[in-house]
């Protein structure tokens, strides 16, 4: 048996940060399915076997949610399709379905392109042009929060740009997938002489300075804490992993040419990224051990 801002348009907008969404599988950061799938992607994903119920239970309560959402949570995520419940006697096991592997793979896609900001810039600006549903503020929202997840900004009204132009795949599936391609003019190319200057783009299209802050808050956050071994430190661990995977709703993971000189969330990431590696091996260790032995499905 298991055991127990600024006044200048900010892009994202810091009010919508929290919510930015890639399409239909994409979460709201913090939430309880958004831990949820952090403990799918980051501890039953990899090794490949099922998972109680009381497993996941303890480690999402231990996380900060409580039991309630936690067991409506795991409910959710079988009714969206991205798990399977095996019944061993009295008790229930998981297994990730094939739509749960994607949904973690993507995601997990995004984040790691997040430390691509070394490769250098080709110059090449990934550009949308789009005429906005008139009258459909959900389509709306949901245009702009899967956007925002593969990294476009807005610098003026109908106009998204990236400077990641490898994404056009990822853009034309958004497009597709939201039906707005019939409505959209899409381009890659570099920026001309004349209008903005590249430097001009980015401050128009993100708040760096919030972005920074976020990453501040993060590091006051885990910077100071130093949990022992065992639970503290697989729960301090999933927490900060939900954290790090959040990141592409704030960051739009700009190459370093575009960065300011001296932006501050440079440090932080490293800081971060360094305390996420310390604490990995005893968080999986501590998973291992109260995951115990689960029958092969």
């Amino acid at each position: 048996m298991p055991p127990a801002g600024k006044a200048r348009q900010k892009t994202p907008r810091q009010s919508d940060a929290s919510s930015a969404a890639a399409p239909s599988d994409r979460l709201n950061p913090g939430s309880a399915r958004s831990l949820l799938l952090t403990l799918l992607g980051e501890f039953v994903l990899p090794r490949g076997r099922p998972v109680w119920t009381s497993t996941l239970v303890h480690v999402l309560v231990g996380a900060g949610i409580v039991e309630k959402s936690a067991r409506q949570a795991i409910a959710r995520a079988s009714a969206t399709g991205w798990i399977d419940a095996h019944p061993v006697g009295r008790q229930t096991c998981w297994t990730l379905t094939e739509r749960g592997r994607r949904v973690i793979d993507e995601g997990a896609q995004r984040v790691l392109s997040m430390g691509q900001r070394n490769t250098p810039w080709d110059g090449r600006w990934l550009v949308l042009v789009m005429a906005s549903p008139e009258g459909d503020r959900a389509l709306k929202l949901k245009v702009s929060r899967a956007l925002h997840w593969i990294g476009f900004g807005n610098p003026i009204a109908g106009l998204w740009v990236n400077p990641h132009s490898d994404r056009e795949e990822e853009a034309r599936r958004v497009l597709q997938q939201l039906a707005v391609s019939a409505t959209t003019f899409a381009f890659v190319g570099p920026s001309s002489q004349m209008g903005m200057t590249d430097r001009q783009v980015v401050d128009q299209s993100w708040d760096l300075d919030t972005v920074s802050v976020h990453y501040d808050q993060l590091l006051n956050r885990f910077g100071r804490l130093r949990p022992g071994s065992g639970d503290p430190m697989l729960f301090t661990h999933v927490q900060l992993v939900n954290e790090w995977q959040r990141v592409p709703f704030v960051d739009p993971g700009l190459p370093l040419v575009l960065l300011p000189p001296r932006w501050g969330g440079k440090e932080a990431v490293t800081r971060l990224e360094g305390l996420r590696q310390q604490w990995s091996e005893e968080a999986h260790r501590r998973w291992d051990e109260i995951a115990g032995v689960v029958p092969t499905v």
